[in-house]
């Protein structure tokens, strides 16, 4: 991927994140407003958590933007891990906020109130617009940041589905307990999902191979291209999810010349060139010589 393409898909991405912070902010208040109006702890436990998704989905806005600079003399390879930051903070964020619905919602299994339950269902309704509507904006995201922001969204979404439901069950039957019942089961959905998303960041930030470039297949393809006898020290890992860095190095015939190297250099860049690597190390080495790292 090029710098000016990656640049690209961050001004993208922070133009989406920023709207996704706005539309939080504004169903933020109108929630806490709602969740009083309705005495229901599941709006009020999901203002909660939102109220949380607005302060990390800023931060992720803030850090998107800056994930878009290039490389300079402190950051070498650019700044596009800053995004993968904004990703893990926004998903802890969200982990702690979980921790208090959990809380509150167990409170309220002990000892049930009553809710405005027509109240839930037009709260309800506003929240899976605003909600869908933003997930749908981010939806597609290349980014772990949008990634990760985009399930909060659905989960939102979903969750808001729940609360219709519940708010229409209520409607019907007195059975108030629905309610910190429908709390507790979001929370446990929204809690399976930000694990799993997290975990994908934690491992981008521990420099796992993409799966495209594993380095066993990755130097079969090396070995394949012609005139080299031998490749190692491959080694491949991501900056962001999205842009890649490889270094290998390759053993040529004793007797190659200058022009049978810059053709193998030049087949490694092609075989890359599919897999959106941004950085490529390329250290060339005759049949005889002895490996600079020692091998």
């Amino acid at each position: 991927m090029s710098h000016e393409h990656a640049h690209q898909h961050a001004v993208r991405s922070s133009f989406n994140l920023g709207m996704a912070f706005g539309l939080n902010v504004l169903f933020t208040l109108l929630e806490i407003a709602g969740g009083l109006y309705t005495n229901s702890v599941a709006i009020l436990s999901d203002a909660l958590h939102d109220a949380g998704d607005c302060l990390s989905l800023g931060l992720a806005w803030r850090l998107q933007k800056l994930s878009g600079k290039q490389a300079d003399a402190k950051f070498t390879y650019g700044y596009q891990r800053f995004s993968n930051l904004g990703a893990l903070i926004t998903g802890l964020v969200l982990i702690v906020g979980l921790g208090f619905v959990a809380v509150s919602a167990v409170s309220r299994l002990r000892n049930p109130a009553e809710v405005n339950a027509h109240g839930m269902v037009v709260f309800a309704v506003v929240g899976v617009l605003m909600n869908g509507f933003a997930a749908w904006k981010l939806h597609g995201g290349h980014s772990m940041n949008e990634r990760v922001a985009t399930w909060h969204l659905l989960e939102d979404t979903l969750g808001w589905i729940a609360v219709l439901v519940g708010g229409i069950v209520m409607s019907v039957w007195d059975l108030p307990i629905i309610d910190p019942l429908l709390a507790i089961l979001i929370s446990l959905f929204v809690l399976y999902n930000v694990f799993r998303n997290l975990k994908q960041v934690v491992l981008v930030f521990l420099q796992i191979a993409p799966a495209e470039l594993e380095a066993d297949a990755l130097q079969s393809k090396l070995l394949a291209l012609p005139g080299v006898v031998a490749a190692h020290h491959t080694h491949a890992w991501t900056l962001d999810g999205e842009s890649h860095v490889v270094t290998t190095h390759v053993v040529l015939n004793a007797a190659s010349t200058r022009a049978d190297i810059l053709r193998v250099k030049q087949g490694v860049h092609d075989l890359l060139a599919e897999h959106d690597v941004a950085h490529v190390a390329i250290d060339v080495e005759l049949e005889g010589e002895a490996c600079p790292c020692g091998d």
